[in-house]
């Protein structure tokens, strides 16, 4: 059963319309505060290791736990957006994670921190998983490129400084009052969305049964183009996460001479991600998506292999080279979901997205694994073969790109 849209003959939003800057802001602000929130542990992982006595690859998941319950949780919440709408899973989403981020910071083990990372990743999903779809949906077809990449931009904005300002907080004061910081800024920016952001005037609701969303799950899968996304998504995270997760173990060797703090300045080579993702589009219309997927990802292969000398400028400059190529392929691909799927379009980006954070746990983690007898080079192995299996997943796309 569907319930048609509002207003169905209201104008979709493009650029310079009332609304529009409004809009895309609110998605910006959303995205940037559950990617603040998501990842706030990742430059912390020396500091728990150390704390709790775990290795580098059992500290990662309080990173891995809270992106693998996030993916677990993308379809049953696009399927839920359907049913509550899309604004009233975002802001229930954001106020959820609040709670369990406070707690994070209470954790008295590792054990409680990790089962407390996952809840976040659990009450986060409702965001990510409208988002795209809320977009598609509002935006009109000229401006959709921009807005996912401005949204796209947030993510990596908000991934940056909430890397950022963890780990100055917690070098000036402890890890605790770092996520519960964090904590305080995901509650305001919940209320601002909750009160701001505009009601949907395109979304359908409908009430699917388990048979109908796993027919439509299984269309998807059918599309082997989508199944190529799906795949580039799972393994370009990996080897993004991978590359950050371990990079602060990396730096601490002595022949960087770096102090903590520093160390944790250098995930503000996120920046770079909030530059190329709206670049993307415009890179778009003029390579083409096919061409400018495989590209974005040979960058990325550039980039590590900048990482693999022990010398400082070079890592600095080949993450971000590697940061730009990432956050290009990954708004890139999104947009190309949202084109390819011809009809149930929320689960087609919950899909993307589950493979996305799926990726991240999967990768993220097992690349560790091998750091204790191969050090960094042994993570870069790993992310180097994620990286040229995303560019012959990529390479079998076509050409033309709906």
């Amino acid at each position: 059963m569907t319930t048609p849209s509002p207003h169905p003959d209201a104008p979709r939003l493009e650029a310079g319309a009332p609304g529009f800057a409004r809009t895309v802001a609110l998605l910006f602000f959303g995205g940037f505060s559950c990617f603040a929130t998501l990842y706030a542990t990742q430059p912390l992982l020396p500091q728990l290791a150390a704390e709790f006595g775990v290795t580098p690859a059992l500290a990662s998941t309080a990173v891995s736990a809270g992106t693998a319950a996030l993916a677990l949780m993308l379809i049953p919440s696009a399927v839920l957006s359907d049913r509550i709408g899309r604004k009233t899973l975002m802001s229930a989403s954001l106020a959820l994670a609040t709670l369990f981020a406070l707690l994070s910071a209470l954790a008295p083990n590792h054990t409680l921190l990790v089962a407390c990372r996952m809840l976040v990743g659990l009450s986060l999903a409702g965001l990510p998983a409208v988002a795209m779809t809320y977009l598609r949906e509002e935006i009109g077809s000229r401006s959709h490129s921009l807005a996912m990449g401005i949204y796209i931009g947030g993510n990596a904005l908000g991934g940056m400084a909430g890397r950022v300002f963890t780990a100055v907080l917690a070098g000036h004061f402890s890890w605790r009052v770092a996520l519960a910081a964090g904590a305080v800024q995901t509650a305001l920016v919940a209320f601002c969305f909750w009160r701001f952001l505009p009601d949907p005037r395109h979304s359908v609701q409908a009430r699917h049964s388990l048979r109908t969303t796993l027919r439509a799950a299984a269309g998807h899968l059918a599309d082997p183009a989508l199944r190529r996304l799906f795949a580039v998504s799972f393994l370009i995270m990996g080897a993004f996460i991978s590359l950050y997760n371990y990079l602060s173990f990396h730096l601490l060797n002595p022949l960087f001479r770096l102090s903590a703090g520093e160390i944790g300045m250098v995930f503000a080579l996120y920046l770079v991600g909030s530059v190329a993702s709206p670049a993307s589009a415009a890179l778009s219309a003029r390579l083409g998506r096919h061409r400018l997927l495989w590209l974005m990802i040979a960058v990325m292969l550039l980039g590590l292999a900048a990482t693999l000398p022990m010398n400082l400028a070079a890592v600095v400059g080949g993450v971000a080279v590697f940061t730009f190529g990432f956050f290009s392929a990954h708004a890139t691909a999104a947009a190309w979901v949202g084109r390819q799927a011809t009809q149930h379009h929320s689960l087609a980006s919950a899909l993307y997205l589950s493979a996305y954070y799926l990726g991240a746990s999967l990768i993220g983690t097992l690349s560790g694994v091998l750091w204790p007898a191969f050090a960094w080079h042994g993570v870069a192995a790993v992310i180097g073969a994620a990286l040229l299996a995303a560019l012959i997943a990529a390479l079998g796309l076509p050409r033309r790109a709906p």
